[in-house]
């Protein structure tokens, strides 16, 4: 895998207390969208779902996520409440747009409020894991399974280093202090990279 291109293919940006991840995949809107709602294909390359699967109702995602499906518009925007343990919750929205030759997914987490966080891993935190996530989606669309331990591979660290930097970059160009989003980059590479030994 050329790493480098992987992590580059991802478009980022930092307004305020929301992050933005983008990508193009070779699909079009409706296959997209199937991959991202249906739970049998999110299972495959994401986490099993489970819920009141439609506007209005609730989801859970096995050991992580769960909350409301606040607007569910097929095959163009999915904007879902975002609650992860006992931490503030947030708002997390899919977006489509149709190319020529593919789609646009555009997702964006806002609402991150917990000051503690930020300030400590900035927007890395949650970026470099919808970064891993937005490269699963394009294995699946391509019609390639995660390979089994890939996640704690050599590969997986490289990838995750240079998303924690790229999302550091992002951040610099928001306007934050560069010395402070390097700094919060490296605790966020150093929190999905550990140090062996």
């Amino acid at each position: 895998m050329d790493i480098a291109a992987e992590v580059n293919s991802i478009r980022r940006l930092v307004h305020g207390r929301a992050v933005v991840a983008g990508r193009t995949y070779d699909a079009s809107p409706g296959e997209i969208w199937q991959a991202c709602t249906d739970p049998a294909r999110l299972a495959q390359w994401f986490l099993p779902v489970t819920g009141d699967l439609r506007q209005g109702g609730t989801y859970q995602l096995e050991g992580n996520a769960g909350g409301r499906i606040l607007v569910c518009d097929p095959p163009r925007v999915l904007r879902i409440s975002w609650l992860f343990g006992s931490g503030p919750g947030s708002v997390l929205e899919v977006r489509l747009t149709p190319l020529n030759s593919g789609t646009i997914l555009e997702l964006e987490h806002s609402e991150l409020t917990d000051d503690q966080h930020w300030s400590q891993f900035g927007p890395g935190a949650v970026g470099v894991g919808w970064d891993l996530t937005l490269f699963g989606l394009a294995l699946h669309v391509f019609g390639v399974a995660n390979p089994e331990g890939w996640a704690s591979s050599a590969e997986a660290r490289e990838f995750m280093t240079q998303s924690a930097k790229a999302w550091g970059a992002a951040h610099v160009q928001s306007g934050e202090e560069p010395a402070r989003a390097v700094a919060a980059a490296q605790r966020t590479q150093a929190a999905y990279v550990p140090s062996h030994g």
